[in-house]
């Protein structure tokens, strides 16, 4: 099992160009489900985590490859969504 704040202890890190995308900021549950939808990572230009949740980069469970010791590997390929962050 693991801990959501465990989670938010692991660089996340994209697979297909090995770029570091940073921490988990925050977690999407589907509550009815009883199942995580994404992770949140903080978006490029934050200052401090100021200015809000615009910037914020989602990414879609789905996307999460492999939950390591110290790192989450996620296979993402871009921007889709200019306006949510979310990534595909």
């Amino acid at each position: 099992m693991v801990k959501i704040s465990d989670l938010r202890m692991r660089e996340v890190i994209n697979v297909n160009n090995g770029k570091k995308l940073g921490l988990i900021k925050d977690i999407e549950i589907d509550l009815e489900a009883g199942r995580i939808r994404s992770v949140v990572l903080p978006g490029n230009g934050r200052i401090l985590g100021f200015f809000g949740r615009n910037d914020d980069v989602v990414v879609p469970w789905q996307k999460i490859k492999k939950l390591g010791m110290d790192v989450i590997l996620v296979e993402l390929s871009d921007f889709t969504d200019a306006n949510q962050n979310v990534l595909y």
